[in-house]
C-alpha cells in the first residue's frame, strides 16, 4: 500500500517523503504504539467512531495518553480533505508513545488507495492455511499483566505469519491455539455460517482483536434472516461450516475458497453480505 498523503498532528499535511518520526521514537524502537485503519468510501471514513473507540480502549489498556477525540477527528479530516469520492481509500491513524525520555506521543495519519490485492480478495476470495500460535485459547486474557485485544504497532508476529503464507503459497493464515481452537488471522477476523447462524470467535475470552467489521456484520445478521453467535470453534468444525470469510476494514469481506488445501464451493451469501457491508456485488463467477 503506497502512501499518497501524510498529516501530522499539529503540523497538518506534510510531503509523503518528509520525516515524521524521530529516530528514538518508541513506536519504532519498541513497537510501543497503536493504530487503526479505516476504509474511506465516498470520501468518508466508514465506522470512524467505532475505530476511535477501539483505539481509545487500547490506549487505556497500555496507559498511552491520546489527544482529545476532536483533535483526532480533525487530523482524519485533514488527511482526507479533497480525496476523490469515487476512489476507495485506506486511512491509517497511528499513535506512538513518542521519543524516549518522556516526549509527547507522536500522532499522524496516512492515506492511500486501497491495494488491488485487497479488492481482488473481496471479489475472488482467498486461500488460507491454519498455523499454530503457540498459546491456549484462553491463555492471554488470564494473564492480568498482559494487555490483549490491541491493534498494536508491534507487528513482527503478524508479518512473520504473512511471510510464511507467501512461502507456503496461500493468501493468508488462521492462527490456531495449542488446545485446538481457531483464533484470528494476522490482519483479519474469521466469520462463518453454520445453517442460519453467523458466528465469530469471542474476543474477550481469547484476547484476539475485537473486529470492527465483524462486529458490525454480526449486529446486522438478522437483516438477512440469520442469528449471530460468538463461540470457540475447532478447525474440523470450521471445515464443516457452510461458508467461511475473513473480515477486515479494507478488504471488507473475503470468502475463504480453500482451507488447508481443501477447496470450498462459493457461498450464495457472500454477495448479500458484501451488499450489507456497502460494497458492490462481485461479478458472477463463470
Amino acid at each position: 500500500m503506497v502512501t499518497s498523503r501524510v498529516a501530522v498532528l499539529g503540523r497538518g499535511v506534510v510531503p509523503a517523503g518528509e520525516p515524521v518520526l524521530r529516530g528514538d521514537d518508541r513506536g519504532v524502537l519498541h513497537g510501543d504504539g497503536l493504530f487503526e485503519t479505516m476504509h474511506l468510501r465516498g470520501g468518508e471514513p466508514w465506522l470512524r467512531d467505532a475505530h476511535l473507540n477501539r483505539l481509545r480502549a487500547g490506549a487505556a489498556a497500555i496507559e498511552l495518553d491520546l489527544p482529545p477525540a476532536g483533535a483526532l477527528v480533525d487530523l482524519i479530516d485533514t488527511v482526507r480533505a479533497g480525496w476523490p469520492p469515487e476512489r476507495e481509500g485506506a486511512l491509517r491513524l497511528v499513535c506512538t508513545r513518542g521519543p524516549e525520555g518522556g516526549g509527547p506521543p507522536t500522532v499522524y495519519a496516512t492515506l492511500a488507495e486501497v491495494p488491488a490485492a485487497a479488492r481482488r480478495a473481496r471479489r475472488d476470495g482467498v486461500t488460507v492455511a491454519t498455523l499454530p500460535l503457540g498459546v491456549t485459547a484462553r491463555a492471554r486474557p488470564e494473564l492480568d499483566w498482559l494487555p490483549v485485544g490491541l491493534k498494536s504497532t508491534s507487528y513482527a508476529v503478524n508479518t512473520a505469519a504473512r511471510r510464511w503464507a507467501a512461502r507456503t503459497g496461500v493468501d493468508d493464515v488462521l492462527w490456531v491455539s495449542t488446545d485446538g481452537y481457531v483464533l484470528e488471522g494476522p490482519t483479519a477476523n474469521v466469520v462463518w455460517l453454520s445453517g442460519t447462524t453467523l458466528g465469530t470467535v469471542p474476543a474477550a475470552a481469547t484476547g484476539i482483536l475485537p473486529g470492527v467489521t465483524a462486529g458490525w456484520l454480526l449486529d446486522r445478521a438478522p437483516e438477512l434472516g440469520l442469528r449471530a453467535e460468538e463461540r470457540l470453534i475447532t478447525p474440523p468444525e470450521l471445515h464443516r461450516a457452510d461458508a467461511i470469510w475473513l473480515t477486515s476494514s479494507i478488504r471488507g469481506l473475503a470468502e475463504i475458497r480453500s482451507l488447508d488445501a481443501t477447496p470450498r464451493a462459493p457461498s450464495p451469501l457472500t454477495a448479500p453480505l458484501l451488499t450489507l457491508l456497502g460494497f458492490p456485488r462481485p461479478p458472477r463467477r463463470s
